[in-house]
């Protein structure tokens, strides 16, 4: 098993690897709309939130070596699903080859964010 770790998305908050590759395969931890650089999260609504939230992907896949173009399945999670269309927009822009998704409202997340979301990515 290889951990991830890129400085160009947060750091792990807890007792977790941002990412890991099993056999081939990328697993990520949710990645919520932190700014990598001050740790704080970004200002504003979901649009800006879930942004946040696929910059912070698309670092962990950076140093995976691998692209959205490679992603099998996302679980993607809402604070209020009344938010759902308008991540949807943020979301087709990034996850162009469709793949697999869950998505479901939670009760709360952490830090009081709006959106977080975690994939699985193949590594060529």
């Amino acid at each position: 098993m290889q951990k991830i770790y890129t400085d160009k998305a947060p750091a792990a908050i807890g007792p977790y690897s941002q990412a890991v590759i099993v056999n081939g395969m990328l697993y990520t931890s949710g990645q919520i709309p932190l700014n990598p650089e001050n740790g704080q999260v970004v200002e504003g609504g979901i649009k800006e939130q879930a942004l946040q939230v696929m910059k912070n992907l698309k670092a962990i896949l950076d140093a995976s070596g691998t692209t959205f173009e490679n992603v099998v399945k996302t679980t993607c999670f809402l604070a209020d699903m009344g938010d759902f269309a308008a991540f949807n927009e943020v979301y087709a822009e990034y996850f162009t080859e469709k793949p697999a998704r869950s998505c479901v409202a939670v009760k709360e997340l952490p830090k009081g964010v709006l959106v977080e979301v975690e994939l699985i990515a193949v590594v060529k």
